[in-house]
């Protein structure tokens, strides 16, 4: 259910309200989106309770 609800908020906050010349350009802004979302310094209880980015570092 979590994400079934991330796309749909990707596609009404970003895909829907946009129109795209190419799919690269769609590309690198849902990337941006994503990116954008995703917080990589958070402590993750499923990662030993550290970061993403110091769990991908060990």
């Amino acid at each position: 259910a979590v994400m079934e609800r991330f796309f749909l908020n990707l596609k009404r906050e970003r895909v829907w309200l946009r129109e795209y010349a190419n799919q690269l350009e769609a590309t690198k802004d849902v990337t941006g989106y994503i990116v954008g979302f995703y917080n990589s310094a958070r402590r993750h209880p499923a990662l030993g309770n550290v970061a993403p980015l110091v769990y991908e570092k060990q």
